[in-house]
């Protein structure tokens, strides 16, 4: 993976863009709130130098600046607070848009915990920056009036200041290397502990049931993960702190020599040191709090590189489908040569599945056979257009799917995988009678005593996940496609409910014209099917016509 984002960051980009108005304005009124804070100490070391007679038209003046330099802070920090607001969920959106059009197998490289970490701490983290910038601004804005004054009270002594703040940035500039490789480091480990907190809720049954996993589990697995996160962040965040405080010694170091030194040795009057050592002394906040928030930017910077890293990896070269309604019903879907590569956890090397020829009419049911690992989940998600094979090529009606006709493609299977997502809605589904229907199929699916569809949206998911692979049956019947894709759907299920799957509800969908594949251990119900594939190591090593045996 790339440690830098391209330059300038696209996500960046697309952040100004969206909030470039309101940002002028806060900067703008920042700037102007710095250089009033200027104004001020400029009022008051002039009348540390007048006549009593003049002190109150200074007075006045100064009452004036005073009031405007509030207003203007109010202002900036009121734009800021709805930016950091605007930019979170701008960047949540925008990941979420990425994550959507992205390629199935990307998303699964990438990985759940890597996404949400971007999507909770990283994107938090570039928001904050804007809560941090009016007073990053304003306070750079009182650092820059300041030294345009103290050049105008002695050019001299501003370029032995000048010297200093450039030694300041020197040293700076050498910590923030080093700072920022702790820090890139600091996001990948989170990533990894994100991860590792995932499995402590979904784990959560198995580590109640045996307490000595759960307690290493926490404290050799998880609790290190975090120390590690920790350890590392403070390790870049102390190279910044040791950076800030160099640059305040140095500010000291400009104060003593101003007071102590340029006095005597360069000339100065009474009136021009005093007013030196004013304007140094209401520095030290302002550049105090500056140093101190350039930690929060590399922060910031770092979690934008991640996020424009990871939207990088999920762009999609593929024209989405467009919205025509009902995907129309297909001749022949055609698989020729294809050919898909993938490491194997179970036997430790690459796994190759195909080359697979095979072909789907519709009204047919295919049972998919074969021993665990064999390929099958693989070649069904090769099928639906989740994967994109290495060689090897899909057609439907003749026609080649690729990367302009694959989202229309999907559009044509409804799949319930064994990792299956439940939505709490029926989002994607026309309303017009959603309820009723949804309401039938729960009663046919023995389900109408534990949930209901009220206004397009299940009353409950607390269901048992035989019942959970029921109710998204129900979603796959409402979707209405004319290709069914069923991963050992009725491996959760009890007898009687099997019988009523295979026997009543698979012959239902081939009676309504559609094409099923349906990956099966059961081989009680194998001949029910029209036809039966079987795979053994990637290889198809049968594919008969069931049925005609049968009657034979």
């Amino acid at each position: 993976m790339r440690s830098n984002a391209p330059n300038p960051p696209r996500t960046l980009a697309m952040l100004i863009g969206q909030v470039r108005g309101r940002l002028a304005l806060a900067t703008g009124a920042s700037i102007l709130s710095g250089l009033a804070g200027v104004a001020l100490v400029a009022l008051l070391n002039t009348a540390l130098n007048v006549q009593a007679a003049e002190l109150p038209g200074l007075g006045w003046r100064f009452l004036v600046v005073c009031s405007a330099a509030l207003v203007l802070r109010l202002v900036a920090v009121s734009v800021f607070v709805n930016l950091t607001q605007t930019t979170l969920a701008s960047l949540r959106r925008h990941l979420s848009t990425h994550i959507r059009s992205a390629p199935y197998r990307q998303i699964e490289t990438i990985g759940a915990a890597r996404l949400q970490s971007l999507a909770s701490d990283d994107a938090a983290l570039v928001a904050t920056l804007f809560a941090s910038l009016p007073i990053i601004v304003m306070n750079g804005a009182i650092v820059a009036g300041s030294l345009v004054y103290l050049g105008m009270l002695s050019w001299r002594t501003l370029l032995f200041v000048a010297a200093a703040l450039g030694l300041g940035s020197l040293a700076f500039h050498l910590a923030h290397g080093r700072a920022m490789v702790y820090l890139r480091k600091a996001g990948t480990l989170q990533d990894a502990s994100l991860g590792y907190f995932g499995s402590l809720i979904a784990g959560a049954k198995e580590l109640k049931l045996n307490r000595k996993r759960g307690d290493e589990f926490l404290d050799k697995v998880l609790s290190p993960a975090l120390e590690s996160v920790r350890s590392t962040r403070v390790r870049g965040m102390l190279i910044y702190s040791g950076a800030s405080n160099f640059g305040l010694f140095l500010l000291y170091v400009i104060i003593g020599v101003t007071t102590f030194f340029f006095t005597r040795y360069a000339g100065l009057d009474a009136h021009t040191s005093s007013g030196f050592v004013v304007v140094f002394l209401y520095l030290m906040v302002p550049l105090d709090s500056l140093l101190n928030n350039l930690p929060q930017v590399q922060l910031a910077r770092v979690a934008l590189e991640r996020i424009e890293n990871a939207v990088q990896q999920m762009r999609n070269a593929e024209t989405p489908a467009l919205d025509n309604g009902a995907a129309p019903a297909f001749s022949r879907i055609d698989v020729n040569g294809l050919q898909h590569s993938y490491y194997h956890e179970r036997a430790d090397e690459i796994f190759q599945l195909g080359p697979i020829e095979l072909s789907f009419t519709p009204g047919e049911i295919v049972f998919l056979v074969g021993g665990n690992g064999s390929g099958k989940t693989t070649l069904a998600k090769l099928l639906t257009g989740l994967y994109v094979a290495e060689k090897g090529e899909l057609r439907i009606d003749g026609h080649l799917v690729d990367d302009t006709s694959r989202d229309a493609y999907r559009q044509q299977f409804s799949a319930i995988f064994s990792d299956f997502h439940l939505f709490d809605s029926l989002v994607g589904l026309p309303r017009e009678g959603l309820d009723r229907l949804g309401n039938e199929l729960l009663k046919r699916l023995h389900l109408d005593h534990k949930v209901r569809v009220n206004d397009g949206a299940f009353s409950t998911r607390d269901l048992s996940q035989g019942q959970r692979k029921r109710l998204a049956l129900v979603v796959a019947y409402l979707e209405d496609r004319p290709f069914y894709v069923f991963d050992e759907w009725a491996a959760d299920q009890d007898p009687a409910f099997k019988d009523v799957f295979y026997q009543v509800l698979l012959p239902d969908l081939r009676a309504r014209g559609k094409t099923v594949l349906a990956i099966s251990h059961d081989d009680r119900y194998f001949h029910l099917a029209d036809r039966r594939i079987k795979l053994e190591d990637g290889q198809i090593v049968e594919n008969v016509r069931v049925r005609e045996q049968a009657t034979v």
